[in-house]
């Protein structure tokens, strides 16, 4: 007679979760750091064609190729940065010191556009809260710094070790996938593009939306058209309401100002123009470099940036398709042949 249960189901399973629970506990003692694993990951995918172009064929050395690799790519991520914190400095610092003054503002021209148009906008009582929120900006900017510094750090702590011992980590990586050669190749080649589609393309939307809304800030007589430039490629990143973070305000502002003509003109041409090149470019270069599904970009993005900060632009809609993928590799491997348990 065979035993009731199966010893050695019973160690695998004992061994499984252990490793769950190992596991769960790292990640979450370890989870302020995840950001800058993906970001690590992210370069790593981006640049390993050129590591090993340079190392493998032109022998070049690992260590001094990693180096200049990584000064490249934080030159290339930190310029456009600084460009924009430059421009943004000066109106958030003005904002800090004028809050008072500020919130007076907005209540005269709150209080011109309710009497004007008899509609209501803001109480009272979240007026007076931009104030606090103005005053409580400073402190948690500093915060913010600090941990992007510190995830900067670990970021190019984590991809100097994926250059320099690369091939030993992708060999290993594929060792010990549970999956069929032909399914880790699919994983390799899916992860790649979306990565490559994201890191690339939505930067490359909300700057083609930055310059179209430039050219239009200057023709409709917006005041400061390269801050609003700015404002216009940081929104463009961010999913759903994108660039009209940018560009509806200044609506607002024409219109408290009685500029009608200025403030109608920059409605068609924020809804009309920036929302359809956002919407254009979005469902088709993304698609086009990496055959993402809209419908992945936009609530990967929602969930990624809920999950890991601002690179969760990138890792947001990797994990929706990553989640599709794994569905088509069990139904290959086990429904197809087993049934659906097996």
């Amino acid at each position: 007679m065979q035993p009731i249960i199966d010893a050695n189901r019973v160690r695998q399973l004992f061994l499984m979760a252990l490793i769950v629970l190992i596991g769960l506990v790292l990640f979450r003692e370890l989870a302020f750091y995840v950001p800058a694993l993906l970001g690590a990951l992210t370069l790593y995918i981006l640049l390993r064609t050129i590591f090993f172009r340079l190392t493998e064929v032109r022998k070049w050395k690992k260590g001094p190729t990693a180096l200049l690799l990584m000064m490249v790519s934080l030159l290339m991520i930190l310029f456009p940065v600084a460009l924009l914190l430059q421009m943004l400095s000066g109106k958030l610092a003005y904002a800090l010191d004028h809050s008072g003054e500020l919130v007076a503002s907005l209540k005269q021209v709150v209080a011109e556009v309710e009497a004007r148009y008899h509609v209501v906008i803001l109480s009272e009582a979240n007026i007076n809260k931009v104030g606090e929120w103005m005053a409580s900006l400073l402190p948690r900017m500093l915060g913010a710094t600090f941990n992007s510094l510190s995830t900067i750090f670990f970021l190019y702590f984590i991809l100097y070790f994926l250059f320099t011992q690369g091939r030993a980590f992708e060999k290993a990586l594929v060792q010990y996938m549970p999956f069929r050669a032909d399914n880790v190749g699919l994983l390799e080649k899916e992860v790649h593009s979306m990565v490559v589609a994201n890191a690339v393309g939505i930067p490359v939307v909300a700057f083609a939306q930055g310059v179209v809304g430039l050219i239009g800030y200057w023709l409709i007589g917006v005041k400061e058209p390269f801050f609003w430039f700015g404002i216009t490629c940081i929104a463009g990143m961010l999913p759903v309401i994108g660039a009209a973070l940018a560009y509806i305000p200044l609506i607002i502002i024409f219109l408290a100002n009685g500029q009608m003509g200025q403030g109608i003109a920059m409605f068609f041409f924020g809804f009309g123009i920036i929302g359809t090149v956002d919407n254009v470019m979005r469902f088709t270069l993304l698609r086009k470099i990496g055959d993402v599904h809209p419908l992945v970009t936009v609530f990967g993005v929602i969930a990624g940036l809920s999950l890991f900060g601002f690179i969760g632009l990138i890792f947001g809609p990797l994990l929706i398709s990553l989640l599709l993928l794994l569905i088509r590799i069990y139904r290959s491997e086990f429904v197809a042949k087993h049934g659906f348990l097996g």
